[in-house]
Order: structure tokens, then C-alpha cells, then sequence
């Protein structure tokens, strides 16, 4: 069957079915009408009977009859209403299906040219341009930018080749507890590491730090039994606390950064946490603000 044959058929069902919805319409409209029309007249004769059956018996047969075929003639004007619905029903359908099937045998607009120029050949990106590194500000001890010799002593201990990235990386770390960008530059010009090794090696390495890490770390288990427990609700009741900003994990005032671990081996007091070398369990985001205060006070 070709499109021009089926979108022939589909347009006579949604002509048939509009047709006879409009005509059910009107049978219900024309029913409505006409039994308004005769309920003041119906009224009339079943009071007028009523007041007549009171003097005389024989009238009462007669009320009888009229109260019976008004009442067949409800239940008839009912029953079609009933019918005339399903009619209206499957009409409906009927249109909106015919109307899809329309729809799905229209052609589809060809592409204009620019349109298939842009698909095929697409715009290349503007390249972003890398941001200037920071001066990253002094650390806890207050001697991170500082204190170069350090990298010289292990430019000499662990050597200058690019394998040396990765022992050096962690004595920055463990030194400094994070890894100033003074500090990175001072290495790539001492050692045959370059700037893209540090940054591939500091970010697929979970334990470097690229920001100074507060006096006090928190510790918050996320493991599966602390997950359960509850440990997001507990990490962001710590977070609104210190006020430590949506996109840091450190507070203002470098006090104490909050991090977030897989687990702490202490599955059976879930939710945990420590702070330093404290720990802290069963907790409730209420008494995880109040065991923070407790084990290192925010001074």
C-alpha cells in the first residue's frame, strides 16, 4: 500500500469519526432539550393525578401508568446517554489515532544546506585558555612557598628522572600536607618531570591534595553500613557548620577539612567519623557537630 493510499484512509476514518461524534453530540444535545422541555408538563399531570386519587380511587391506575412510562421513558433517555458516550469514546480515538497516522506518513523536512554543512563539518571549539597558577597562601605551619631547599634535598634522594615523580610527589605531600604550585615549579626545574606528569599523577591519585589542608581533618566513613546510617546527612550538617563553601572541602579559616572515606573499619558503630586520631560512632548529625567541638575545639 503506497503512502498517498494509506494517508487516504486516514482521512476518511477522521472524517467518518468526526461525523459521528458531531451526530452523537447532537442526539444528546436534542435528548437534553427535549426532556427539560417535558418535565414541567410531566410535574404537572403526576401532581394534578395526586390531587385527584385523593377523592377518587379509580384514578389511581392511571397515576400508576404515567408514573411507569415516565420512568421508562428516564431509564431509555439514560441508556442512550450510556451508549452515545462509548460512541463518543471510540470516536475520539478513532481522530486522535488517525491523526498520528497522518502525521507519521507526512515526509519529513530535508535538511538545508547549512544544516548539513554544520552536522558534517562541525565548528571547532574555542580553546579555553589556561588560567595563570595561583600563589597558593601559607600553609598551617606557615613555611609552604618558603622552604625550597626541601625540593633540592629530594631532587638529590630520589633523582632527577621522570620516574622520580611519583616518591617525590609523596614527600612534597607528607612535608607540606598538600602540594603547593611553587613547590611543583621548583621540581620540574630541578628533574626532567614535566608540568603535564604532575598534574596527571596529583589528580588519579586520591591522596594528593592541590590546596592546603586544614589544622584538624575530619574523617567522615561513607562506606556502605555508614552510607545506610546516614553519613551524607552527617557530612553536610559538618559542612553547614564550619560553613566550608559548596565548592571547597576546607573552612575559612583553615581549621579543619572535611573528607569523605570509604571506610574506617568501624562498620558496627556506623555512622563514623574521626577527627585527627579520635573516633567517633553512632553518630546523628547532631551529635557529630557536638563530637567535633568536643575532640578539637574551633579555636
Amino acid at each position: 500500500m503506497t503512502r498517498g493510499e494509506q494517508l487516504k484512509i486516514a482521512r476518511g476514518v477522521a472524517m467518518a469519526s468526526a461525523l459521528v461524534a458531531f451526530a452523537a453530540v447532537g442526539v444528546l444535545v436534542a435528548d437534553h432539550l427535549a426532556a427539560a422541555g417535558r418535565a414541567p408538563a410531566e410535574k404537572g399531570r403526576i401532581r394534578q393525578l395526586e390531587e385527584v386519587v385523593g377523592t377518587d380511587a379509580r384514578v389511581a391506575s392511571t397515576l400508576h401508568d404515567e408514573r411507569k412510562q415516565q420512568t421508562d421513558l428516564s431509564r431509555a433517555r439514560e441508556g442512550r446517554g450510556r451508549a452515545l458516550a462509548w460512541v463518543l469514546l471510540v470516536c475520539g480515538s478513532l481522530l486522535v489515532g488517525s491523526g498520528k497516522w497522518q502525521l507519521s506518513l507526512r515526509p519529513a523536512p530535508l535538511p538545508s544546506l547549512d544544516e548539513l554543512v554544520a552536522v558534517r563539518f562541525p565548528a571547532p571549539r574555542p580553546a579555553r585558555r589556561a588560567a595563570p597558577p595561583a600563589v597558593p597562601p601559607a600553609a598551617a605551619d606557615g613555611k609552604a612557598g618558603t622552604d625550597l631547599a626541601f625540593v633540592d634535598e629530594l631532587v638529590e634522594r630520589f633523582g632527577r628522572g621522570r620516574e622520580a615523580a611519583i616518591p617525590i610527589l609523596q614527600a612534597v605531600q607528607s612535608h607540606y600536607r598538600y602540594l603547593p604550585d611553587e613547590v611543583l615549579r621548583r621540581v620540574c626545574e630541578r628533574t626532567e618531570i614535566t608540568p603535564a606528569q604532575i598534574a596527571g599523577s596529583s589528580t588519579f591519585y586520591a591522596r594528593f591534595r592541590r590546596s592546603p589542608v586544614g589544622r584538624h581533618l575530619v574523617r567522615v566513613c561513607h562506606g556502605t553500613a555508614c552510607h545506610v546510617a546516614g553519613a551524607e546527612q552527617i557530612s553536610q550538617e559538618l559542612r553547614r557548620h564550619l560553613v566550608i563553601p559548596p565548592d571547597a572541602d576546607t573552612d575559612p579559616q583553615r581549621l579543619f577539612t572535611l573528607e569523605a572515606v570509604a571506610c574506617l573499619g568501624c562498620c558496627s558503630l556506623a555512622p563514623v567519623m574521626m577527627v585527627a586520631e579520635e573516633t567517633a560512632g553512632r553518630l546523628t548529625p547532631a551529635s557529630a557537630r557536638l563530637a567535633l567541638d568536643a575532640v578539637a575545639p574551633r579555636t
